[in-house]
């Protein structure tokens, strides 16, 4: 029987860092997370709207202090959303804060946006490029394919690709996988960037997970 981690889990204190960086007491720490999963949900869905359905979002780390709460937005693609539009970053602060009343009583909300160098380098943005050609009933194999040779560009050393569900809109759901270099996920010093992202077609759900292994320490 295989015994399954999340490969970032797995890797948290050596070659992984926290996304969320904050302290609280047993008692309020499902509220912060909460409170963390209400703020990327709705920097998600305000992004999506702005860029026509491309979010680009590589990451998003939360800093929380005590009258400061820090957003760094990790995206491949800001042109998309800032290009001539200055007061987007202020609208999207305003848009946070009224998602929710914790951030506004006694806390003020900064965000900021950092490019990405390599985009296609990072799982998310790679897994959002898969599902949109799935949306656009491109051939499952075709879409793999097409995103490992996006990746030779942000010169990782390996990459693995796996799509569940009813593919091509077959009865019996299933498995495909493909993979190109080295993928070691038993090795704790490999730097493995990993993730799991869902896509609604009209013959139902897929999921799509990804590891990139970019290096070794």
């Amino acid at each position: 029987m295989g015994q399954k981690i999340n490969p970032l889990g797995f890797r948290l204190g050596t070659t992984q860092s926290h996304h969320s960086l904050w302290f609280a007491q047993p008692k309020n720490y499902s509220e912060g997370l909460q409170e963390d999963k209400k703020i990327r949900d709705c920097i998600k869905n305000y992004i999506q709207k702005k860029s026509s359905g491309i979010e680009g979002i590589a990451r998003i780390e939360i800093h929380k202090r005590i009258d400061l709460i820090q957003v760094i937005i990790y995206m491949g693609f800001p042109k998309l959303l800032i290009e001539g539009k200055p007061e987007v970053i202020k609208e999207l602060e305003n848009n946070v804060q009224k998602g929710f009343n914790n951030v506004s009583v006694n806390r003020k909300l900064n965000i900021a946006i950092t490019r990405i160098a390599k985009p296609y380098g990072q799982p998310n943005i790679l897994a959002e490029f898969i599902a949109g050609q799935l949306k656009n009933r491109i051939p499952f194999r075709k879409a793999m394919k097409k995103a490992i040779e996006l990746t030779e560009q942000a010169d990782t050393k390996g990459i693995q690709v796996q799509i569940a569900g009813r593919i091509d809109g077959k009865e019996i759901a299933r498995v495909e996988w493909i993979r190109e270099g080295r993928v070691p996920l038993q090795t704790i010093r490999a730097k493995i960037d990993y993730c799991s992202y869902t896509v609604r077609t009209i013959y139902g759900v897929l999921g799509i997970k990804i590891w990139i292994f970019a290096d070794e320490e």
